[in-house]
């Protein structure tokens, strides 16, 4: 019984301290193909709801522009700079993630429906979709100390 009692209260302190953490901060993505840390991202809240800006670029290709402007991207967006654009926004506290907002790619301009949720305290897993959440792409970015 003692035992059991041990893995309950440490399970409880468990479960408290990852629903306590929160994304905001700065994040390093990671590029798909390559591996290698791609951005950096700063995730904020404003008005109840998160937001997240690309801070820099990181690990260009050589034939990249190492401060690009976004050619594809849609609206009032399309022909603005990469690092300092919103890429991630509206996203409004849900139990345990953050949902109900847009992610950007600013590769390709497409913006996607977004959900986010702390993995633990350095991991955050960011889902983009189109419809349902079981179609769309997962990216893991790591906390930046």
């Amino acid at each position: 019984m003692k035992h059991l009692t041990v893995f309950i209260f440490t399970l409880l302190v468990w479960v408290g301290s990852v629903m306590a953490q929160s994304p905001i901060g700065k994040w390093q993505t990671i590029d798909d193909v390559t591996g290698k840390v791609r951005s950096t991202v700063e995730v904020y809240e404003s008005g109840g709801k998160l937001y997240g800006v690309v801070r820099a670029l990181h690990n260009r290709m050589a034939d990249e522009d190492a401060d690009p402007v976004c050619t594809v991207c849609p609206g009032s967006r399309k022909g603005k700079k990469v690092i300092g654009m919103i890429v991630l926004s509206g996203l409004s506290k849900s139990g345990n993630e953050w949902s109900g907002g847009k992610i950007l790619d600013p590769k390709n301009g497409k913006e996607y429906d977004c959900y986010i949720s702390m993995e633990n305290a350095d991991k955050l897993k960011v889902r983009g979709y189109m419809g349902f959440s079981m179609l769309g792409r997962t990216q893991y970015w790591t906390r930046l100390k």
